[in-house]
Formats: structure tokens, C-alpha cells, sequence
């Protein structure tokens, strides 16, 4: 839900799964959440940018996290 703003008001914003789209519920705590900063290709520095990729516990289950 968003305000009047245009601000995110929900209390709870579940994540999807990169991997499946896959809903990733309050309970599935073999998810796993990586942050990969953005690196500038020039400098070699921090832009202060992240990717974040999150895994659902059943993609971890399968083995298939690790390609």
C-alpha cells in the first residue's frame, strides 16, 4: 500500500526468490539474501550501489544456488 506521497507504508514487504519468483514466506529460513556492490570499471571503486539477489530455501535444497 502507498500513501498519498507515494511512500511505502506496508509494515511486511515480502521478497521473491531471484532464481523462481517464487514468494519467499516469513518462515522459509533457509533463504539466503547477497548484496554485490556495482564497482566502477575505470577506477575499480565502490559507487555505493548494490545488486541484491535473494534465494529461496527450496532453490538452495536442489543444490542449483551455487551455478
Amino acid at each position: 500500500m502507498q500513501s498519498s506521497t507515494g511512500e511505502k507504508v506496508d509494515l511486511y514487504l515480502p521478497r521473491k526468490c531471484s532464481w523462481t519468483n517464487r514468494l519467499i514466506g516469513a518462515k522459509d529460513h533457509a533463504s539466503v539474501q547477497i548484496n554485490v556492490a556495482n564497482i566502477d570499471a575505470s577506477t575499480g571503486k565502490f559507487e555505493g550501489d548494490i545488486q541484491t539477489y535473494a534465494l529461496c530455501g527450496f532453490i538452495r535444497g536442489k543444490g542449483e544456488a551455487d551455478l
